[in-house]
């Protein structure tokens, strides 16, 4: 079952956050959470829905949450932009657009980071170690209070596949805004190209990148599918989706209401994590069969060592280092 694969681990510590946060919590008020989220794939959404109905069923009618989906409201960062204002109460945005925020959560963004998708789950489902990454934006208002899978990270090219690490010299690589992932694209020998996520389809299409990096549903969702040939799975980041929620909002809640916004959200990550293998499964066999791309796999081992340089600059930053630790103490290997 899922529910004994990904334990409790975050609730209880999360919800004593709150009640720091807040002080006496307030008397129990109806309220109507804002939950705005940019362009996702179908799990994700689905997740959100059920975030809604289940914090609703949970506090009994007190709390109910109004969605602005699909980036009516902006792209991510955008959003987090909103959180801060107060024009939204909750969102939902990658982890490595994070690292813009709180330098803890540029060492999600590190390549090769975790050993398989179990020590992903092991590490966001640990306490001692996401507690702190989640509070570590409080002073720029707003906190963590979970996270989606967003699944692994792979190369996908127009003219020809990647095949070994020199395959990628001097090819333009469209990469988030995350100077992780720049370097990351240095090291590998490619030249990043930072785009907005949007722009991607035409320029790869016009030849203005050579490829991109993403999840499968970049070639599926956002049909990327139709102007590229090959999907590489090197699997070069797994990056957590971090939902956020604003401070305000925290002091807002009573102590019941605090535990049925985290428990509704315990409960739909662990439908999201399960939903979102059966969905990959089925936009691999979409990738092949509708687009017409071709999936192949590398051995990673030269890839590894060819971003080392970029464990080497941890040492100068203590708090990263850390977490970095933290994260490979919890290992399956």
């Amino acid at each position: 079952m899922i529910a004994s694969r990904y334990p409790k681990t975050i609730l209880s510590a999360t919800i004593t956050i709150f009640a720091l946060a807040s002080g006496n919590a307030l008397a129990e008020q109806n309220i109507n959470l804002k939950l705005a989220y940019a362009q996702n794939a179908q799990p994700v959404k689905d997740a959100l829905a059920l975030f809604g109905e289940l914090v609703e069923e949970k506090s009994n009618g007190s709390i109910t949450v109004s969605y602005f989906p699909d980036s009516q409201l902006g792209g991510e960062s955008e959003l987090v932009e909103l959180l801060q204002a107060g024009a939204v109460d909750m969102t939902k945005v990658s982890g490595g657009l994070m690292g813009s925020f709180s330098p803890l959560y540029d060492v999600f963004s590190m390549p090769y980071l975790f050993d398989d998708e179990e020590h992903f789950y092991r590490v966001m489902n640990d306490e001692e170690i996401m507690s702190d990454v989640y509070q570590s934006t409080q002073d720029q208002g707003f906190v963590g209070v979970g996270w989606y899978d967003s699944g692994q990270r792979n190369f996908y090219m127009t003219n020809e596949p990647i095949e070994q690490v020199e395959d990628l010299a001097g090819k333009k690589i469209r990469v988030m805004q995350s100077q992780t992932a720049i370097d990351t694209m240095k090291l590998l020998g490619a030249s990043p190209v930072v785009m907005a996520q949007e722009e991607v389809y035409t320029a790869l299409q016009q030849g203005v990148l050579d490829g991109a990096e993403n999840n499968e549903f970049a070639l599926t969702a956002a049909r990327h599918g139709e102007v590229v040939d090959y999907y590489t799975l090197d699997g070069h980041t797994r990056i957590p989706d971090i939902i956020l929620i604003s401070n305000r909002v925290i002091d807002s809640l009573s102590d019941e209401q605090q535990t049925a916004v985290m428990e509704a959200l315990e409960e739909s990550t662990q439908s999201q994590v399960e939903h979102w293998r059966e969905a990959i499964t089925t936009a691999r066999t979409q990738i092949q069969d509708e687009f017409g791309v071709t999936i192949n796999e590398v051995d990673i081992a030269p890839f590894q060592q060819a971003v080392q340089p970029i464990y080497e600059t941890l040492e100068s930053t203590p708090e990263e280092l850390a977490v970095y630790q933290q994260i490979k103490a919890v290992s399956t290997q």
